[in-house]
């Protein structure tokens, strides 16, 4: 346990009652210098009541107040017994419930352009249960109609490098199991930057590859040459006195 718990009433606790400078607050609490400062300035964490750590046992006085006469000194937060061997609880991701209402519309996104994720690699992703993946993998899901299929990570649900770490997973699975792939899944499992960074190769159409190679009229496009034109014949017209001659 390297952070306070509650961290963001934690900070504003520290604001509000001491002198310590926001970046040992900020390092101490887990969170940006700029976002104490606006703690400080009432811009954020607003109607957040203070965290009291000397009460909690999370910080000494003593350790306060070195910090205040140093800038330079780290908080350390105060040692507990209870906490030591203490794992991290498993569980499903935390979904923010204002957040909740678009969860089926990323799982219908990973369905629809990464199918070989698992219903395991989703429900990590995005936070939700192995029978709503599976509805809407059936489109038997109640409000499948209404949907529509949205990025997880514009979402902000996931992260864009827990996503491709998915994708490079799925994709050496796939491979080891030694099923074919298409041009397009391997773009697929491609990650972001991987895939941004590969050249567009120019193709030819199937319809007419090899059209180059045909001969037009039986005759070899190379060896069926126009003669060249002289300009000059264009301007050796005859004179008017040859045309009268010929009229008698």
């Amino acid at each position: 346990m390297d952070k306070p718990i509650m961290a963001k009433a934690t900070a504003v606790w520290l604001v509000d009652n001491t002198t310590i400078s926001f970046k040992q607050i900020a390092d101490f609490c887990g969170l940006h210098e700029l976002e104490v400062q606006g703690i400080a300035d009432g811009e954020v964490a607003q109607g957040v009541k203070g965290f009291d750590p000397i009460a909690n046992n999370q910080l000494t006085q003593d350790e306060i107040d070195k910090a205040e006469k140093e800038p330079l000194h780290k908080l350390k937060l105060k040692f507990n017994p209870a906490a030591v061997g203490e794992e991290k609880r498993r569980g499903p991701r935390y979904t923010p419930l204002s957040k909740r209402q678009d969860r089926p519309n990323s799982i219908l996104w990973l369905v629809k352009f990464h199918p070989e994720l698992t219903d395991a690699q989703i429900a990590k992703l995005v936070g939700t249960t192995k029978p709503t993946i599976q509805s809407i993998r059936e489109r038997t899901h109640w409000n499948i109609q209404a949907m529509e299929p949205i990025d997880p990570v514009a979402l902000g649900l996931c992260k864009q490098t827990e996503l491709d770490a998915a994708v490079q997973k799925a994709a050496k699975k796939k491979a080891a199991e030694g099923e074919a792939m298409s041009d397009d899944e391997r773009r697929k499992l491609l990650s972001t930057e991987q895939s941004l960074g590969m050249d567009t190769e120019p193709k030819m159409p199937t319809a007419i590859e090899g059209l180059e190679t045909f001969t037009l009229g039986g005759e070899d496009e190379e060896e069926k040459k126009e003669e060249p034109v002289d300009a000059d014949s264009f301007f050796n017209l005859p004179d008017s006195d040859d045309e009268d001659d010929d009229d008698k």
